[in-house]
């Protein structure tokens, strides 16, 4: 991106660039979601122990995810921005370089973990039975090919970090396009295809984000955009694990307190277990709406600390902080106030149904916090200010810690244990978002020195 491509970012009115630059984000966010509730109501129609033994992966899908987009893709793109902020376009291409390394690095990883510990790991997880042996088939595929979740991930940071949403909204269409007759073909079966049940779920999954990958691979590679794929020297690893190693601690606590409460899930029973996963799958797709404007906030903000604008930079960081909240506050309000618009997509079993009625009743209302903690945690790569989300996010898992084991000290109910996921919500979003007011993101901060 030359200078004169970044001006807009660095000139234009923030609240309508700010929309121009998330509407296609969010809408693609909104799109992927449907991955996910696809994936779920066709293994509802294979049984509730697909569903439990979905519950049980899914954190760990989405841990990858988190990981490839937010924490390591984050810094990625915070990165790439500032490179192209200030007009240096080597650096920007040195960091997609490093950018295709780290999704290496990370696929072997995620191998490593899950394909050689996933048994003990599930079975802590409250996995038993056929539970347990439905989980592990989904694994088996999944982390095999997770090199392809990490190139998708990392290689749409650059993109995104471009200011190049539109491409990246595209891309993730495609994604969804792949995967969803694909998962109905390989989870159920038709025709010559059988039926895999757990095992074709994974593969679906594979399919679509290798298409993503191949498609990201082929625009860096001969588009038009304005980093190019192409040999040349090393550089902006530092940079990168600056934030990015930090940023790694959000969503492992992220996903650590969705493990913990899975694990309290699953002392209730199997039914407790698929109702609390399904209602917990609705925090989940709420990462990927924040990210839409998130991944916005990156590309302006981290073009303005580029260019010296740093006060313009946190204006914008608030700016956009606050419409995740209170986008994300509406959705929660919304099934509180009508559960069955979730409860009732993946399973017509009446019990499944009336725990996660419960879930959204509670916790709902509580969802404008958790987007203001998490838009936050975005906007921060560009601001290099993301050890105040990682704090946020300690405390939330120390609430969740303390009050799960305050229940199994009694008589533990599903109703109770909701009330400790919103209380931690609550308290994760709260001091965020006054850590940052009062400390690195003051109104009147001037430069980045000052304020990180």
């Amino acid at each position: 991106m030359t200078t004169a491509a970044a001006s807009p970012l660095l000139t234009a009115p923030i609240g309508p660039a700010l929309t121009r630059l998330s509407l296609p984000a969010i809408l693609a966010m909104f799109i992927q979601t449907i991955m996910s509730a696809a994936e779920a109501w066709f293994l509802g129609r294979v049984g509730p122990v697909a569903l439990a033994g979905a519950a049980l992966v899914f954190p760990m899908l989405m841990l990858v995810g988190m990981l490839a987009n937010g924490a390591l893709g984050g810094a990625v793109a915070g990165a790439t921005a500032r490179a192209l902020g200030a007009g240096d376009i080597a650096k920007a291409e040195a960091v997609l370089r490093q950018a295709i390394l780290l999704s290496v690095c990370g696929a072997v990883v995620s191998a490593v973990v899950f394909l050689g510990f996933g048994r003990p790991i599930f079975a802590a997880l409250g996995g038993h039975g056929p539970v347990l042996a439905a989980a592990l088939d989904y694994t088996a595929v999944l982390f095999a090919g997770s090199g392809l979740i990490w190139a998708a991930g990392l290689l749409s940071s650059v993109v995104r970090g471009c200011g190049r949403m539109a491409f990246s909204a595209k891309v993730i269409g495609l994604v969804t396009a792949v995967h969803v007759p694909l998962a109905g073909l390989f989870i159920l079966g038709a025709g010559p295809i059988p039926a895999m049940g757990m095992t074709g779920a994974a593969l679906a999954q594979l399919c679509a984000y290798g298409a993503g990958t191949a498609w990201l691979l082929a625009d860096l590679a001969w588009g038009n955009g304005p980093v190019k794929l192409r040999l040349g020297p090393g550089g902006g690893m530092k940079e990168i694990l600056g934030s990015g190693i930090v940023g790694l601690i959000s969503p492992l606590l992220s996903v650590g307190a969705i493990l913990m409460l899975t694990a309290l899930a699953g002392r209730l029973g199997p039914v407790a277990l698929a109702g609390y996963g399904i209602g917990a799958r609705l925090e989940f797709m709420m990462i990927p709406i924040i990210f839409g404007i998130g991944s916005a906030m990156i590309a302006m903000v981290g073009a303005n600390v580029g260019a010296g604008q740093h006060a313009r930079a946190v204006n914008i960081a608030w700016r956009g902080t606050l419409a995740a909240s209170l986008l994300v506050g509406g959705i929660g309000a919304v099934l509180a106030i009508f559960p069955d618009l979730w409860a009732t997509l993946f399973t017509d079993e009446p019990a499944i149904v009336e725990a996660t009625r419960a879930y959204l009743r509670v916790v709902g209302p509580f969802y404008w916090l958790f987007g203001l903690g998490l838009a936050s945690f975005f906007a921060s790569f560009a601001l290099k200010t993301v050890i105040w989300p990682v704090l946020g996010g300690v405390l939330r898992l120390a609430i969740i810690a303390a009050g799960g084991l305050w229940l199994t000290q009694g008589d533990m109910t599903l109703n109770g244990l909701f009330w400790v996921i919103a209380v931690a919500m609550a308290c994760y979003g709260g001091f965020t978002a006054t850590a940052l007011w009062l400390g690195p993101w003051r109104p009147q901060a001037t430069s980045i020195g000052a304020t990180s």
